[in-house]
């Protein structure tokens, strides 16, 4: 005979374990600090390549010039500006990782727990089940 209830709790696991189950099982792995501290390291790297990235388009397009006033330009103030706007990137990269990826790991954890309660639900549905028969 057929147990909707069994059926049904295991369709949801399923479904769950199918889309968001994966990630939320690799999260479940790490410590929030660690997680958090791990996505904003990944976070200020990546920031850190794209910024050098467009310094470097930045002094192609403009190599002309460069190269004509060599001898007239202030680099400690140029340095001063580049040095600048990469703390500010950093920073800005850092505390949205930050905020980002703390909230999608309580998130994650929030959804965890409930996956957790169905299957505790459906292991009461297997031992009465398995009682009755």
């Amino acid at each position: 005979m057929l147990n909707f209830k069994k059926i049904r709790l295991m369709t949801k696991l399923a479904v769950y374990e199918k889309k968001d189950g994966k990630e939320d099982i690799y999260l479940s792995k790490y410590y929030k600090a660690d997680y958090v501290r791990l996505q904003v390291l990944k976070s200020i790297i990546t920031a850190t390549i794209g910024y050098g990235l467009i310094i470097a388009l930045i002094v192609f397009y403009r190599m002309e010039y460069l190269i004509k006033n060599a001898v007239t330009l202030d680099y400690k103030l140029l340095g001063t500006y580049v040095l600048g706007f990469y703390i500010m990137t950093i920073t800005v990269f850092g505390l949205g990782a930050l905020i980002l990826y703390s909230m999608k790991y309580d998130a994650s954890r929030k959804k965890l727990s409930r996956y957790f309660r169905l299957l505790k639900r459906l292991e009461k549905v297997y031992n009465e089940s398995s009682h009755d028969s």
